[in-house]
């Protein structure tokens, strides 16, 4: 996603890895996608967010070759990636997916497995990358463990290991953590995307978890019936979105008048996140009725009322039910 580069007197054109231009897809004359295009640069990770249903592990097969895009063009580098119609093997070998539906063997060892792609030719070097890669995803105490003896997280991370086995150029993971206690998936995910920066190996995770898509991607993407709501950096996105649908993804939501705001614009709506309302010791213009109280770690989620419509805000100890207060607009 970087603009061409001049150099002193020559122009470089820095080729971006992947190129997706989707105009249109349809499973049985039902549309999809619609109008996808981005690039992805070696190393970057781009994380797909969207509901349920919206596309994205659709937008994962086009771009590894198991569906066949016949509106539209993928290219790596130079190459177009044709699909399935011209190849006879689905799939390119330099792009692993890993999607929800495990690709492991269950009567072989968690090595077993994750050597199952190695050129076998030199054991010793086999079992180095073997033990590299569990460390990767903390199953390097399981190595000699029966795959149909793990739980269902564990089998995830022997598909994780094995997808990155023979190094891939471009990885594309489909809810990869969907079945990870959060205990270890939080230190999963930063060996795994840590790793994955360090090899220079570029990634599209498809996801629903807005935390992660935030924490540990360099762009993010964001679908809507199957079209492209927001494209940008987390940053970006986030402190810039445009509608409901936009910040219901991050948090919960408070859509009030904008005449509340000090800004310059005070006509329409503002969207606020509840860390933008603060408690008020002097009166304002939002008097909110406490609803309910809840336990967030590090502080209260508020949800109250004003007017009739549902406010919420953070604060720092519990408030009872049918307490009033005055908030006002953070700077």
């Amino acid at each position: 996603m970087f603009p061409d580069t001049l150099l002193g007197n020559n122009l470089f054109l820095y080729q971006n890895m992947l190129k997706v231009n989707i105009e249109t897809f349809s499973y049985d004359q039902t549309e999809i996608l619609k109008n996808i295009q981005f690039e992805l640069e070696p190393g970057e990770h781009l994380a797909v967010l969207g509901e349920s249903g919206c596309g994205k592990s659709t937008l994962l097969h086009l771009i590894y070759g198991l569906l066949q895009l016949e509106k539209g063009s993928l290219h790596w580098d130079s190459k177009e990636l044709k699909g399935p119609k011209f190849n006879l093997v689905p799939g390119e070998p330099f792009i692993k997916l890993v999607a929800q539906e495990y690709n492991v063997m269950p009567f072989t060892t968690v090595a077993e497995n994750v050597a199952e792609h190695l050129s076998r030719r030199d054991p010793e070097e086999d079992s180095i990358r073997v033990q590299e890669l569990l460390e990767v995803v903390n199953l390097d105490e399981f190595s000699e463990t029966m795959v149909k003896n793990l739980s269902g997280g564990q089998k995830q991370r022997v598909a994780l290991a094995k997808a990155l086995a023979k190094q891939p150029e471009l990885l594309l993971l489909d809810e990869p953590f969907s079945h990870i206690d959060t205990f270890r998936k939080n230190k999963l995910r930063r060996k795994l995307y840590d790793y994955l920066k360090e090899k220079n190996i570029a990634c599209i995770t498809a996801t629903h978890d807005a935390a992660e898509a935030l924490a540990f991607s360099d762009h993010l993407l964001l679908l809507k019936d199957g079209t492209m709501e927001a494209l940008g950096s987390p940053e970006q996105i986030y402190g810039s979105v445009a509608n409901v649908y936009q910040a219901g993804f991050f948090d919960e939501v408070n859509l009030l008048p904008a005449f509340l705001s000090n800004s310059d614009d005070r006509s329409g709506e503002m969207i606020l996140f509840p860390h933008m309302l603060m408690y008020s010791a002097e009166a304002t213009e939002i008097k909110v009725i406490v609803q309910k109280s809840y336990f967030k770690g590090s502080h209260y989620l508020i949800y109250s009322e004003w007017n009739g419509q549902a406010v919420f805000f953070e604060h720092s100890k519990r408030l009872e039910k049918g307490e009033s207060l005055y908030l006002t607009i953070a700077e």
